[in-house]
């Protein structure tokens, strides 16, 4: 029986978090390893030369949605302004897009059952996302750009702004986002946001 012939170690940890990420989001987390090896192209025990157990290969995928987020927050010397649209308009892409509501619905079916892979889902995205958040805002307040407070609070509640009850509504069916294009939404979200934070003077 031939097996698939693995390429770079690279390229073929990238290819199996992609082909994670799609058997997550079309089985649930019951997809299996031989399954998800075969997707990718790569023979079973490659997968566990790059990944200890499912487990850390799922937290893997959120890690991987992060950090595609979060790279919306490294423009140097930008407006603090643009630098939030963009986040939002990346967040709401990977949040409240099919991707990111599939993989919404895998996680909050296996927690009870597997507390710890919702613990380590939730640390390499939505809290290294927070605090990635918290830190640029927290060098806002620095400079003087936000009124000080305290930055994880601010945080949050960007987040929460961003993505609220817009997922709801699309986790439930309901009807559709309200009119406009999305670039209005977030611009409105956003902009309340620096309102709210606007230095006192």
């Amino acid at each position: 029986m031939s097996h698939p012939v693995d390429t770079e170690p690279s390229d073929s940890r990238q290819r199996l978090i992609q082909a994670a990420a799609e058997a997550f989001m079309e089985e649930g987390y019951r997809a299996s390893i031989d399954r998800i090896a075969a997707r990718a192209g790569v023979a079973r025990q490659t997968v566990y030369n790059h990944f200890s157990s499912k487990d850390d290969l799922f937290s893997e995928v959120a890690h991987l949605a992060a950090g595609a987020i979060l790279v919306s927050l490294d423009g140097e010397g930008e407006a603090l302004r643009d630098s939030l649209l963009r986040f939002g308009t990346a967040l709401r892409q990977r949040v409240i897009g099919d991707e990111g509501l599939a993989m919404f619905r895998t996680l909050a079916a296996e927690v009870s059952r597997f507390p710890e892979l919702g613990r380590a889902f939730f640390d390499k995205g939505p809290g290294r996302t927070v605090r990635r958040l918290a830190d640029f805002l927290a060098h806002a307040m620095d400079a003087g750009t936000l009124r000080r407070d305290d930055p994880l609070f601010a945080a949050e509640m960007l987040l929460s702004m961003l993505e609220g009850f817009d997922r709801t509504r699309r986790l439930f069916g309901a009807p559709g986002l309200p009119p406009g294009p999305e670039r209005d939404r977030v611009t409105r979200i956003v902009d309340s946001f620096l309102r709210a934070y606007a230095p006192e003077h």
